[in-house]
This record gives structure tokens, C-alpha cells and sequence, in this order.
């Protein structure tokens, strides 16, 4: 581990890098600040000894580059919306909405996530299968159980 010296040392060096690399990247200041904290981290616990200032630049740069990469690849980063798009729903009819959401969180738990990942977040079968550790078969079968509990609990006509 790097002595505090040695840190705040480098993040007055190359702080003002990091920062330019992870913003052309990702173009948020947000995650740029998040990336900027893990490369720093990354560096104080690195246990390399660098030849020179140009081999430390070289090796921040690769990180944060690296880092900036796997935050545009993450999960979470490719299922988002953006805020204004949320806006322009319409909110759903207050009542019916809440009587379906009962109904879906009484299902058994097995069946509830999976109909609550699909409908409501809108994932595939596959997805989810993945997610939760389950055989695609499994998730299609949940499904398709759930949405005949659904239909006797709401009294839905059976054309689904």
C-alpha cells in the first residue's frame, strides 16, 4: 500500500488526466467521479513500484481507460432510461394498477420475481434465466403458471 504522500502526490500530477480521459468517455460527471475514486484506490493499493513518473502516468491512463470501459459495459449502465423519457409515461390508472400489483405480489415468491422482472422491468426469459441461476425452460414454464394465477385472481378472460 502507498503511503499518503506518495497518493496525494500522484493525484496532483495526474488528477487533472484522469479526469479529461474519463470524461471523453463516459460524458458524466457522476460516473466520471466515481471512475476517478477507483483509479486512485486502484493506485494506493497497487503493489507495483514504477520505474519512473512516465511508467506511473502510463499505468493510470491504462486503468482509467480500463475502468471507463467496463462502466459503459456494465449491466446496469445498458438497462437504464433516461429520466426525461420516464416523464413522458402516463401514470397508469391508480386503481386497477394497484389491484394487479396485489395480485402479483401474492404469487408464490418463485413466480413473483419472475413475473415482476418480466412485466415490470421489462426482461426476456432468457435474461432472467441468467439472472436468477434458472433453466430457460423454468422461467417460460413460471411464466406461463403465473399468468393463469393471475387470470383466476383478476378474472381475466383466458385469451392471453
Amino acid at each position: 500500500m502507498r503511503s499518503e504522500q506518495e497518493v496525494n502526490s500522484a493525484i496532483e500530477r495526474y488528477a487533472g488526466t484522469v479526469r479529461r480521459l474519463c470524461t471523453v468517455y463516459l460524458k458524466n460527471d457522476a460516473d466520471t467521479e466515481d471512475i476517478f475514486q477507483t483509479v486512485f484506490l486502484k493506485y494506493v493499493l497497487c503493489p507495483i513500484a514504477f520505474r519512473d513518473q512516465e511508467h506511473e502516468k502510463a499505468w493510470l491512463i491504462r486503468v482509467t481507460i480500463n475502468a471507463c470501459k467496463d462502466q459503459l459495459r456494465s449491466f446496469f449502465r445498458s438497462h437504464t432510461v433516461p429520466l426525461e423519457a420516464v416523464a413522458e409515461q402516463a401514470a397508469p390508472d391508480g386503481t386497477r394498477h394497484r389491484e394487479v400489483l396485489e395480485a402479483v405480489l401474492s404469487l408464490p415468491r418463485r413466480c413473483r420475481d419472475i413475473v415482476y422482472l418480466h412485466y415490470y422491468e421489462g426482461y426476456t426469459a432468457p435474461e432472467i434465466g441468467r439472472m436468477l441461476g434458472r433453466n430457460v425452460n423454468t422461467v417460460y414454464t413460471l411464466l406461463t403458471r403465473s399468468k393463469k394465477l393471475l387470470r383466476e385472481k383478476l378474472g381475466g378472460d383466458g385469451d392471453g
